[in-house]
């Protein structure tokens, strides 16, 4: 017999596993999650490092090659104006995936904290989600717009024609894509009252503030990261959709919205024009959604270990 197993005390105590670890292992299962997770990755070092190597300014006019094809000078092809597609994609990709995670963010906070004041405090339930269902209730598209005509102009002046738009867009995509997150986080609040742990909590008197970042905040994660994921590809969507009605940001600040829209006049002469932003665009929304699936399975702890 080995000395261990005559002593076993004299055995090294194991450290427990971090559980993040258990989320990466059912996490990287998913293959469809992991493509979408590189391909995500990629896009976002592309168009935020791509310019650092690539340093062509996008905004650079040369008539002289207006409308020429793919080259080893412009990869992507050139405009109506001679600027660089392959320089356009690459900072049009930045303003669309700062406008998703910037708006996402804001979504994501005002969502949860609606859901989890209305499913812990029964007095807050009843007006927090009548003023849910208020916003469910609105035309968003009108709002969009009308927000978006009446406030447009201020902020331009106030802080320039980009920053003005994008405070403008961010702001709008927020306040009009946090139902559904404070909805899912309200139902599963209401369900994580009544559990054990945090019925003992509250019977050793536990103050609320205490029981809701320790006990019910880290148990709606898994909801809360599968509406981040999707709240970013809704917000890229959406901002793309206002800079394809003209309403976005200016004619000279690329995004892939308004790449698209600039080439909609050319669509029959230079198909490929659409066929960039219009790749881009979907192909990240597509990522990021597998990337939600993803997340949803290796948070859950039910299934986690399947």
């Amino acid at each position: 017999m080995t000395e261990t197993a005559i002593n076993p005390e004299i055995q090294k105590i194991r450290p427990p596993r971090n559980q993040w670890w258990d989320v990466w292992d059912q996490f990287k299962t998913h293959r469809g999650a992991l493509i979408g997770a590189a391909f995500f990755i990629f896009i976002v070092l592309g168009v935020f490092i791509g310019p650092w190597l690539w340093t062509i300014d996008p905004t650079y006019i040369d008539i002289r090659a207006r409308n020429s094809g793919p080259s080893w000078a412009h990869p992507m092809g050139t405009d109506q104006l001679g600027r660089d597609t392959f320089a356009r994609m690459m900072a049009g990709g930045q303003v669309s995936i700062a406008v998703g995670l910037t708006a996402m963010t804001l979504s994501l906070l005002l969502g949860t904290a609606i859901g989890v004041l209305a499913g812990f405090f029964r007095r807050l339930d009843g007006p927090l989600m009548r003023f849910t269902d208020l916003f469910l209730a609105l035309p968003l598209l009108p709002l969009l717009l009308v927000i978006i005509l009446l406030f447009r102009d201020s902020l331009r002046a106030a802080f320039g024609p980009e920053t003005g738009i994008f405070i403008l867009i961010v702001f709008v995509i927020g306040i009009t894509s946090w139902m559904q997150t404070a909805r899912i986080v309200r139902g599963d609040v209401l369900a994580l009252k009544e559990r054990e742990f945090v019925l003992a909590a509250r019977s050793i008197g536990t103050p609320p503030r205490r029981m809701i970042t320790r006990h019910i905040l880290p148990n709606v994660l898994s909801p809360i990261m599968v509406s981040a994921t999707l709240g970013i590809a809704t917000a890229i969507i959406t901002e793309s959709a206002l800079s394809f009605l003209g309403l976005g940001f200016p004619s000279d600040f690329p995004t892939w919205g308004r790449l698209l829209y600039d080439s909609t006049d050319y669509l029959q002469q230079y198909p490929e024009r659409v066929i960039w932003p219009g790749l881009a665009i979907s192909l990240t929304v597509l990522s990021v959604n597998y990337i939600g699936d993803g997340l949803r399975d290796a948070l859950d702890p039910r299934i986690r270990g399947r």
